[in-house]
């Protein structure tokens, strides 16, 4: 899968109050980069507690349910967009449907 774009992980994980999220993000980032799915249920295989919301939105749970992470997935030219990225907090605050 192309990821775009990494930088709005990093950018989040170098905010200092986020810090603790670098590895669980990069993580996340070099599994999907690495993963070919062809549908939401190949990404649910890999991933059981990511939700899949609607409108090609795919939210995942970081770091214990401590941040969420909602992309939108194009299967079929196997591209992810990073929507948002932010605490349970701020994700309450967002339509992940729309964003």
């Amino acid at each position: 899968m192309r990821i775009i774009a990494f930088r709005t992980l990093r950018e989040f994980w170098e905010r200092p109050e986020y810090a603790d999220s670098e590895s669980s993000l990069s993580s996340w980032y070099h599994d999907a980069k690495n993963s070919e799915w062809k549908n939401s249920n190949e990404l649910k295989q890999q991933y059981k507690n990511a939700s899949i919301v609607g409108e090609g939105r795919v939210v995942f749970n970081i770091k214990g349910n401590k941040y969420w992470l909602v992309v939108s997935i194009d299967f079929e030219f196997q591209v992810i967009f990073i929507r948002f990225v932010g605490t349970h907090q701020q994700y309450d605050k967002i339509d992940a449907k729309k964003i």
